[in-house]
């Protein structure tokens, strides 16, 4: 059973930095992508970024490129997601997501497994 956990959230500051990380394990192949999302209150799901085990990135999100980065460890089974500069609007849970394979061109296309999230909160 692939199971995900993500960690790193909670309250920053507007203009400050907060790294997330998103541990995998169950994993059947060494081939696969994790995706990060986020869902900010009262809206859809949406997705910023994604990372495969080859190492290409396919970013969903063109308004967070420049902030929000993504890198993985393969050793680690770890995607993780720097968030640079956020802004209050930033203030959302965010959830990775695991897949065998590539990365989803859209982030809507879904990933297969989920973890349980991790709520950032961005104060002004």
């Amino acid at each position: 059973e692939v199971q995900l956990v993500e960690s790193g959230g909670g309250l920053v500051q507007a203009g400050g930095s907060l790294r997330l990380s998103c541990t995998a394990s169950g994993l059947t192949s060494d081939d696969y992508a994790i995706g990060w999302y986020f869902q900010a209150p009262g809206k859809a799901r949406e997705g910023v970024s994604c990372i495969s085990s080859s190492g290409s990135i396919t970013y969903w999100a063109d308004s967070l490129k420049g902030r929000f980065i993504i890198s993985g460890d393969n050793a680690k089974k770890t995607a993780y997601l720097q968030m640079n500069s956020v802004k209050p609007e930033d203030t959302a849970v965010y959830y990775c997501a695991a897949s065998p394979g590539l990365c989803p061109l859209r982030y809507y296309y879904g990933m297969k497994n989920w973890g349980l999230g991790t709520l950032v909160t961005v104060s002004s």
